[in-house]
């Protein structure tokens, strides 16, 4: 995941802003601190306490916290699933009122929409005047200084320890949101549900662990292959292997994206290549001679995925939410991706 400044679009692994989505780029600003607005409910304060470790410590959080805020990237929908409106939420793309995707919205209700909060860096300001009880930045890229600052402000829970940043898997974003929020068995429920439903897709489809898959993205006419993130652990999940051609890409230690050459473009040779369109499609790397010279292409085997089609974005935060619609959507176009038929052409992403 995120570690260093290296091409990072949404699907492989999550990023601050527009151009770091794609450039692994980032930063924060401390602002000064105002406190103004309604109070913490009671039910926030009370109740047995609980303990959450994460990179800069452990925090302990009481009761049961109604005014949450996210400065990552995707805990509202974890925070959503758990039966929780945040009051303000870290906007990451999609455009979205509240900054909530479509999976997300749905389970709004007659609840006010969040507060969308920038992301490019934190407003500090804008946090504290939301009067929260609980801040929550589990994937996210938060520095020690700005976790100081925010503890401040309400108990933080920040990144997971022993992961990269915006690097915890989904399991256990969600573990940690659901004990912050004293809803372990809820999260514990709802990971057991989804974890469920990818093995029955295993079982359903075993020619899925007989085959290769692959994220490649198209980043201003360039290629970008990826080992780690959202998609391709989506994919993994369903039993697909790496290419060996692309696995011999990832040779450090954090398999971070490597940018592929229109001359070197075979490595992305796979029984199911996903391919991230982070630009103008007729500037995109599929759109080349030399990439429509892969078997894939010439198989079929490609889905391209615009960068704010739903599918794409689903991808991307990988969460408790997004999983099941992925699961929806995606599945058919693999089964017809890996039939071995050129005719048989999956749904286009939108």
């Amino acid at each position: 995941m995120v570690k260093t400044a290296h091409p990072r679009p949404r699907t492989g692994a999550p990023v601050i802003s527009r151009r770091s989505a794609l450039l692994g780029l980032g930063g924060a600003a401390a602002l000064g601190l105002t406190a103004c607005g309604p109070p913490p409910t009671e039910e926030s304060g009370s109740g047995p306490a609980r303990r959450v470790k994460h990179k800069y410590g452990t925090t302990e959080i009481s009761g049961r916290p109604s005014r949450v805020v996210t400065v990552g990237l995707t805990e509202q929908d974890y925070v959503m699933a758990l039966g929780v409106t945040p009051v303000g939420v870290r906007e990451w793309f999609g455009g979205h009122d509240g900054a909530l995707w479509p999976w997300a919205a749905e389970l709004l209700g007659d609840d006010e929409t969040p507060e969308v909060l920038p992301v490019e860096e934190l407003n500090f300001e804008q946090i504290g005047a939301l009067r929260p009880d609980l801040i929550l930045g589990v994937n996210s890229g938060l520095t020690e200084e700005e976790y100081t600052t925010l503890a401040e402000i309400a108990p933080t829970i920040a990144q997971a320890p022993d992961h990269a940043d915006y690097g915890a898997p989904w399991q256990e974003i969600a573990a940690m949101v659901g004990t912050a929020l004293d809803r372990e068995a809820e999260a514990e429920a709802l990971v057991a549900d989804i974890e469920e439903r990818f093995e029955q897709v295993r079982a359903d489809h075993p020619e899925f662990a007989e085959s290769t898959g692959l994220l490649a993205t198209s980043i201003e006419g360039e290629a970008w292959a990826y080992a780690e993130g959202p998609a391709p652990g989506f994919l993994t999940q369903l039993g697909f292997a790496l290419p060996e051609k692309a696995e011999a890409l990832f040779t450090d230690e954090e398999r971070a994206p490597k940018q592929v050459s229109l001359e070197k473009l075979e490595v992305l040779e796979a029984d199911v290549l996903l391919l991230g369109v982070y630009d103008d499609p007729d500037n995109s790397v599929a759109r080349t001679d030399v990439f429509s010279e892969l078997d894939a292409a010439k198989e079929g085997r490609v889905l391209e995925m615009p960068e704010m089609s739903r599918l794409n974005g689903a991808l991307s935060f990988g969460s408790v939410l997004s999983l099941p619609y992925a699961l929806d959507e995606l599945v058919p176009r693999l089964v017809d991706l890996v039939d071995g038929d050129p005719g048989t052409e999956p749904a286009e992403v939108e």
